[in-house]
């Protein structure tokens, strides 16, 4: 049978399943692939602007969000643990390929149009380290063949996937907890902004408006608090890792675990990156993630621009490599040609998207074009794509199991739901956005 039909079980080589508290330990890895695609150059930048404009009295915002990305990441595996296929290819079967397509298509157009994002993240955390414009976009080019060698070059790449974000994550971690320790953030003003607050003024206008020619818009700290740490799509990607590691319906606890601690990480993190611009940047002017870095130099030195720029190109590299394995992964499966990384098209569809990413971003590093027209398209497509994909996991939720596997909990089902009431309004407002910009 043809690769294009036939639904390759994954392949990892990795020994039997361990028993006793070591299975905790082994259950720790997709979701922690899917923390470490989530908290990429936006996830850093909003966290430290969030932080530095209102200080820790958004925490709440972040912690709802990271309770509704558990909620929808361990749905998403649950989907993909208890049906015989694929989610594309379950919706290909229940509703026809062309549904399947879109949603494939979809996702690949949002990922290929953000990609150059991570390219220029990238390039930016390598600007600390003295480096010339011509040797980062060397050592740019040179990442990109590095990794689409890797591609194609690694029989089964789950397993290096996996190893290779828990040590970009590790470095996260010592980058970013290394900065807040320097930092010293108040406990008290961290357990204040837990309770939850508007900022002012929120209440009286809860969608953006455009005031003399300026974009007004109360509420963007929560609706970009949110939209950086509750990703559909980095969810709905669970589904697929998951059933790359090799686990089936046997896994369902594990991958229950796995969830909870890698997007505890996930806003673990998170709430670093918030707390030490609390603590040390209040009032600062952030446009982009190196702002940051500058910052923080005159305060704790060159150590302190070090540790975030580790921090940095470890966001952005784990972003640049799963948000473009998303895209191609979803698109293959979308056109019924296999939804397992191991395989040609998946593989092919994910290289196109890092050529897209690293084509723009030299265009805008080096001749200095404007992306404003791709970023409007991903963020419209973003509108109408997230809901559509939290719906498709939730119904694939309550769509009967060929594998005999038990329903998801009620809990799982209702934090999904209230995920996908926030993430429409999100959309709505996102799509208010758009009308403003456009019109």
């Amino acid at each position: 049978m043809s690769e294009t039909t036939t639904q390759q079980p994954a392949s990892t080589g990795s020994p039997p399943s361990p028993t006793g508290s070591w299975r905790i330990v082994t259950a720790i890895g997709p979701a922690i692939i899917t923390a470490s695609i989530v908290l990429g150059p936006g996830s850093i930048l909003t966290s430290s602007k969030v932080g530095s404009t209102f200080g820790y009295s958004l925490s709440w915002v972040l912690v709802l969000a990271v309770i509704l990305m558990i909620g929808m990441t361990a749905l998403a595996a649950r989907v993909g643990l208890s049906h015989a296929h694929s989610p594309c290819e379950e919706l290909a079967r229940r509703l026809g390929r062309p549904a399947a397509f879109l949603t494939g298509l979809c996702m690949f157009l949002v990922c290929a149009s953000f990609q150059f994002s991570n390219n220029v993240a990238i390039f930016a955390a390598l600007e600390p380290f003295g480096a010339s414009t011509i040797v980062r976009v060397l050592a740019l080019a040179g990442l990109n063949v590095v990794v689409v060698a890797s591609l194609f070059g690694f029989r089964h790449l789950y397993w290096y996937l996996e190893k290779l974000m828990m040590i970009l994550v590790g470095l996260m971690i010592v980058g970013f907890a290394g900065n807040m320790i320097m930092a010293k953030p108040s406990i008290l003003g961290f357990l204040d902004g837990l309770i939850p607050k508007l900022p002012e003024q929120a209440a009286s206008s809860l969608l953006p408006k455009r005031v003399d020619g300026e974009m007004i818009d109360h509420l963007w700290p929560v609706q970009a608090l949110i939209g950086t740490t509750f990703s559909v799509a980095g969810a709905f990607y669970q589904a697929y890792l998951v059933r790359q590691k090799g686990w089936t319906k046997a896994n369902l606890k594990q991958g229950l675990i796995d969830t909870a601690v890698g997007i505890s990480v996930l806003g673990g993190i998170s709430l670093m990156i918030m707390t030490t611009a609390a603590a040390v940047l209040q009032d600062v002017e952030i446009k982009s993630a190196t702002d940051v870095a500058t910052a923080l130099e005159p305060l704790f030195g060159d150590s302190a621009v070090l540790l975030f720029s580790i921090g940095l190109f470890a966001g952005a590299f784990s972003s640049f490599l799963g948000n473009s394995m998303i895209g191609g992964t979803l698109l293959s499966d979308g056109l019924g040609l296999g939804g397992n990384m191991d395989q040609r098209w998946p593989r092919t569809f994910t290289t196109v998207t890092l050529l897209v990413g690293f084509g723009v971003a030299l265009g805008i590093e080096l001749v200095g074009f404007k992306p404003v027209p791709m970023i409007i398209f991903a963020q419209a497509l973003t509108v109408f794509g997230f809901p559509v994909l939290g719906a498709i996991l939730l119904w694939l939720s309550y769509a009967p199991s060929e594998e005999g596997a038990e329903p998801a909990p009620k809990w799982m089902k209702v934090l999904g739901w209230i995920g996908l009431v926030v993430v429409t309004i999100v959309a709505i407002r996102g799509a208010a956005t758009l009308m403003l910009k456009l019109f």
